[in-house]
């Protein structure tokens, strides 16, 4: 075994890691004084750790797989780097990076910056890092709860609000139910093939026990990225969790969550795909009607965003379940496009404010238009690429989620998928109707330069700049599947 080789391969993560301990002594030194430095650091490390990732993109083993952490217990390693996780590590850190640079404004405000803040999010980005790129159940464990437990701590951030310990208290809870789940599946899975290892599992003759232990494990990951009917706790953690979290939330771990299930299930689980694949189609049939049907009751702007949130990862489930062969690309290709309209849209959010108050009733952005023309276009178009409205960006990841089940034969799936893109217009056009029909109400304060400057910036890649290279998009994700 050379350690060296394996850390190498594991470049991200172990330079994410020094930094965060790094960081925590540095934190206790200077407190909360240097809060604004840590969280420019920890955007920097995200950032490296983001173009490390894809460095390794290059790697001429990664079409392959490179594994490392080899034992006697895990002859074929406990982490293993493929194009398709590196993909996903990629995109996950470098959104991180931008929910953790466009908090700061609203941290000063809601006298929440302490040095514990950025930290966390480093931490839970590690987290993400490492079940992606897990070759083992355990691994996967670490992975998972390294990432859970930085975010309960973050939903749970502001001290002063009873509906954010409630958020947290709830996500712990249920995360910790989520987390045995996945725990006992894993050692069903044990006790059936006499290995935790991806590669055991997938040698390993199917069985009653075996097929158990894939449904617990399914059920807890299915927690993990809010599908359907996992996701009670979506909303109201969603609601109560300061904004710059759930933007957090609702981007770099969502897309991690959904690549992880997506990778467990085609590289350790691929022999079994005629047992999994029905449940994953239910789920995302689930998933993205109770989403539709639940926001169109909402009043909250985040309560909104987390039903659809709910309702897109059913549409991410499509590409889940129409197998590796068809499928895969089209999950890093809606996923991506997805969390980045979501994260300049949850930008807005942030930069809206009225009377020192972050808006979170629809009728806030009454008459935007009026006040923020330019603000109510970059809004305008994202909710457009989100709802899957040509020309917008996000019609084509939804276009290609489609064609990957309709190849699988699930029919039945695309057709609820189709009418659940249909309701979802009736709570995203309340948006809109919003923003330039409603007659204007107060007016809101000043807009942070640089969040709005997200905004802007993720509006201009969905369309048009996104639209006219999306090939490039498919084309990387294509061959990120391949690996």
């Amino acid at each position: 075994m050379d350690f060296l080789a394996d850390i190498n391969n594991a470049v991200p993560e172990a330079a994410l890691a020094g930094f965060g301990l790094s960081g925590l002594l540095l934190g206790a030194i200077g407190g909360d004084r240097i809060s604004g430095l840590l969280r420019l650091l920890s955007a920097a490390a995200l950032v490296a750790a983001s173009v490390l990732t894809f460095y390794q993109f290059q790697h001429p083993g990664a079409a392959d797989g490179i594994a490392a952490f080899a034992s006697p217990m895990a002859p074929d390693g406990l982490y293993r780097v493929t194009m398709f996780t590196l993909f996903a590590k990629g995109v996950t850190y470098a959104l991180a990076a931008l929910a953790l640079f466009m908090s700061g404004g609203f941290l000063k405000t809601a006298q929440m910056e302490r040095y514990e803040y950025p930290l966390l999010i480093v931490f839970a980005s590690l987290g993400a890092g490492m079940m992606l790129s897990a070759n083992d159940l355990m691994t996967l464990y670490v992975g998972i709860e390294t990432l859970s437990l930085s975010s309960y701590v973050l939903a749970a951030f502001r001290r002063d609000s009873l509906k954010s310990a409630e958020a947290g208290l709830k996500y712990f809870v249920l995360g910790a139910l989520a987390s045995g789940l996945l725990l006992y599946g894993s050692s069903l899975i044990y006790g059936f093939t006499g290995g935790t290892g991806y590669s055991v599992i997938a040698a390993a003759p199917v069985s009653v026990g075996l097929i158990f232990g894939l449904v617990f494990v399914i059920c807890g990951l299915a927690f993990k990225a809010s599908a359907a009917p996992f996701h009670i706790w979506t909303p109201d953690v969603y609601e109560g969790a300061p904004a710059p979290v759930v933007a957090f939330f609702s981007t770099a771990p969502k897309i991690a969550a959904v690549a992880v299930l997506a990778h467990v299930l085609f590289v350790a689980f691929g022999a079994q795909q005629q047992s999994w694949q029905q449940i994953i189609a239910i789920i995302s049939a689930l998933s993205m009607l109770i989403g539709a049907f639940g926001a169109l009751t909402q009043n909250s702007i985040k309560r909104i965003l987390a039903y659809s949130s709910i309702s897109n990862v059913g549409f991410a489930l499509i590409g889940i379940a129409a197998g590796a062969e068809n499928g895969a690309a089209s999950v890093l290709v809606y996923m991506t496009l997805y969390v980045i309209a979501t994260l300049g849209m949850f930008a807005g959010v942030l930069a809206l404010r009225r009377g020192g108050k972050a808006i979170d009733d629809v009728s806030d952005l009454n008459g935007l238009v009026k006040h923020k023309p330019g603000m109510a276009l970059g809004l305008l178009i994202l909710i457009f690429s989100v709802a899957g409205i040509p020309p917008a960006a996000g019609f084509w990841g939804k276009l290609q989620v489609f064609s990957a089940g309709l190849q699988a034969d699930l029919l039945w799936l695309v057709l609820a998928g189709a009418l659940a893109s249909v309701i979802s217009l009736g709570y995203y056009l309340r948006l809109v109707w919003a923003m330039f029909i409603k007659p204007p109400g107060e007016a809101l304060d000043r807009t942070d330069a640089s969040v709005s400057a997200i905004v802007f910036a993720t509006a201009m890649l969905m369309f048009p700049i996104l639209t006219i290279v999306i090939q490039i998009l498919l084309e990387t994700a294509a061959r990120a599947s391949g690996g």
